[in-house]
This record gives structure tokens, sequence and C-alpha cells, in this order.
């Protein structure tokens, strides 16, 4: 096994040590799925991805394979190791970029990242989104930590998927954020059973920018920036008219991690359809290196 080449890079910020980290590997294609996930335990962040280059006619025609691994699991997609690895890409391998687009061959299907200008700023379209079963909002009050009243009683909550599916909960406003305190333990089973992995937690802002922040708590941790979420929350929000249908918002997560992540969002509704699915953020380079595997 040659040495793999890897890159560190910080998504969702253009400031080194803010936004969500994640590993990029350049796998030469000899590693199995169990080496992988070792892998990805070893360099313990949220996501790890790997990059497996094909021949150039077939990352024309489907794009470039990439896996993506948590510490526990492969997931079909993710919001900000499709950007990170994307804007790796756009550096190192200027033959995967075709008219400012690099996209990608995930597991969920091919996701363009479109660059804006000569910098890292991209824009990922995601699937379509597809909603599932609403959720009773005083369960979903007492699993978060939360009361019923913080939850917004025009906007309930409910299942939403544009490749990873999220419990979105809207809440009156971004203050009730800081009380938010779910219960893992509990929450896991009762989600997994209403079709979701985790709840994505976001409120208005009262009109000062950004206009909206959002957290996410998983596993007994908390996620700085989570783009599938977030396109799964935008996808919600345009359906139920309290964004409008192409208009890109701003919203803020990892305040309270104190890794501050921005992330750009817009859908657009038409025909009663949710549809063009974006978001966006900067990427930044934080380090390279390679990894020695016998």
């Amino acid at each position: 096994m040659p040495d793999l080449d890897y890159t560190i890079v910080d998504v969702f910020t253009d400031t080194p040590l803010a936004g969500n980290p994640l590993a990029v590997v350049m796998n030469p294609g000899g590693l199995t799925t169990e080496r992988m996930q070792a892998i990805a335990r070893e360099f313990n962040l949220s996501e790890t991805t790997f990059v497996e280059r094909r021949p150039a006619a077939v990352e024309q025609a489907e794009g470039v394979r990439v896996r993506i691994f948590t510490t526990q699991e492969e997931l079909p997609f993710a919001g900000h190791p499709t950007l990170g690895t994307a804007s790796v890409l756009r550096i190192n391998a200027p033959e995967a970029v075709l008219g400012n687009t690099v996209t990608l061959a995930l597991n969920v299907g091919a996701v363009p990242v479109r660059f804006e200008g000569e910098g890292l700023f991209g824009e990922m379209t995601q699937r379509n989104p597809e909603f599932g079963a609403e959720l009773d909002p005083a369960e979903v009050a007492r699993l978060t930590g939360l009361t019923l009243e913080d939850l917004d009683p025009r906007l309930p909550p409910q299942v939403v998927s544009t490749g990873n599916p999220f419990a979105i909960v809207a809440l009156r406003s971004a203050e009730s954020l800081a009380r938010l305190k779910v219960n893992h333990e509990e929450a896991t089973a009762w989600l997994r059973e209403r079709g979701a992995r985790w709840f994505y937690v976001l409120g208005p802002t009262g009109g000062r920018e950004p206009a909206w922040r959002a957290r996410m708590q998983f596993n007994g941790s908390e996620d700085p920036a989570t783009g599938s979420a977030a396109g799964c929350a935008i996808g919600y929000l345009v359906a139920r008219n309290a964004v409008p249908s192409g208009e890109r918002i701003h919203l803020r997560q990892g305040v309270e991690m104190g890794r501050i992540s921005n992330l750009f969002l817009v859908a657009e509704m038409a025909s009663a359809r949710v549809s063009n699915v974006r978001v966006a953020g900067s990427t930044v380079v934080v380090a390279k290196g390679q990894l020695f595997l016998p």
C-alpha cells in the first residue's frame, strides 16, 4: 500500500480553526471499506472522505467517486464533506473542474458543486427534498430539552431528506437554542422509528444578520455545520412559505461550540414542488500530510 496523501480543511468558513473540519484522503483504490472506516476513526473528525480517481471519461460523465465516513459508519450523503472535498479537488485536480463545477459521485448519486470566481466559495445542489412524517411537537420539545412554547406553532416538526433524513424543528426565536439539550439515548430510537436520524433545530434571529441560527447535537456531541441538514431545512422553510422561493438566506451554526460556521441557503418552489436546493459556503485548507500504512 503506497503512502496516502490527505488534506485537512475547515468548511463553511474562510477562517482557519473555525467551521467544520474534514479530512480528505486520496485513495488509490486499494483500501477496503473496513480500512477506510479505521482511518476515519483515526482522524476522529465528524467525517472523513475518500477520493477514488477513475478514468477521465468516466469522471466527466459520472463525477469523481467519493465515499463519506463518520467515526462509526459510512454515509450516503453529507453536506460539509461534499463541499470540502470538491474544494480540495478544485485545488489539486484541475482536470476534475468542468466549467467551474466539480461533480462528486456519492453513494446517493451525482452532486455538483459550483464555485464562484477563483476562490473556494462553492455552492452544492442537493437532491430534491422528500417530506416525511410530521412529528408530535410535545414529544419533540421533551426530547430536545425545550418547551412546547419554544416551538413555532406555524411550522410543525417534520422529517425531511435530501439524501440524509433529519427532523427539522423550527423555533419561535434563535434565543431558545441556548437551552437545547437532546436526550440522545431516547431520541435516537424515537427518530429511527419515524424515518429520521437526528434533530436539526433552527430559529430566526429577529431581523439581525444572519437571518437564522441552528444547532445539531448527535452521538453525544455537536456538529459545527451540517450542510445536508441545512438543505433539508431550506426545503422545509420554502415549502411552508416561511422563506420566499429563490431567496438566499444566511444561516449560522456552531456558535455555542466556538466554531462559527456560515451557510447560505436557497430553494425554489414551482408547481407545489420544492427543487433546486442549494447550500453554499467557503472552505479553507489548514493542513496536509501522508498516512503511512502497511
